[in-house]
């Protein structure tokens, strides 16, 4: 038998799935509500290929929004748009594990999908707000391309062995935490090289409790 202590989701596109938004991102659709879509999207045209630049390209993305009421934004974008079968399996997999979002995703949507799923904990880049407003200022907690070494860290922080916990993700830049983890889940995996690194691919949520649960029977 193999005993998991934690379930740990990625956010975009796994478990939301914001539509019309590259990787049906929390980025895209903040910016999308505020009115910003193309200029983000030349953005990340720019960055996408330049790795290093990263903490760059969140930065260039939080300035979009300088001036932009929180308000005006929520009002768009909420409720968050869950990905098949997600309240129903959180609800059944809770009190059973600490769960929680490590993603390279927006602190205003996962602080949001923590709040309405009582998750334990996020890991996610902060959007700098003063009175209702946006700054303009970020600060990068989990880089796209390091996402590994954030979990490391994450486990680090909660007392976390990287063999009990399982992670769910759904594109590329989750690669190498799935294969760091006990179990690795492929939620509609974006690339075929994603789902070959899962142990599971699901498509519905719905599934996952029962692969938890078969996972710790050693079946």
């Amino acid at each position: 038998m193999s005993k998991l202590d934690a379930v740990i989701f990625d956010l975009d596109g796994t478990l939301v799935r914001y539509q019309n938004v590259d990787f049906e991102s929390s980025w895209g659709a903040l910016a999308a509500a505020a009115g910003v879509g193309e200029r983000s999207q030349q953005l990340l045209r720019y960055y996408f290929p330049r790795k290093q630049a990263y903490t760059e390209w969140v930065s260039e993305q939080a300035k979009l929004l300088v001036g932009i009421s929180v308000h005006q934004i929520t009002q768009q974008i909420f409720p968050p748009p869950y990905a098949d079968g997600v309240p129903q399996a959180i609800s059944e997999l809770q009190h059973h594990y600490r769960m929680g979002i490590l993603s390279s995703g927006v602190d205003l949507v996962a602080d949001r999908v923590a709040q309405d799923l009582n998750l334990d904990f996020v890991w996610a880049n902060r959007l700098a707000v003063v009175g209702g407003i946006f700054t303009g200022e970020s600060d990068v907690a989990v880089d796209l391309w390091s996402k590994a070494e954030a979990l490391e860290k994450l486990a680090t922080e909660l007392g976390l062995a990287l063999q009990r916990i399982c992670f769910v993700g759904d594109n590329a830049n989750d690669i190498p935490v799935l294969e760091r983890v006990g179990l690795a889940i492929a939620a509609n995996p974006k690339h075929e090289r994603v789902a070959a690194a899962a142990d599971h691919v699901i498509r519905d949520f719905a599934a996952l409790p029962e692969l938890i649960r078969a996972y710790e029977r050693g079946s």
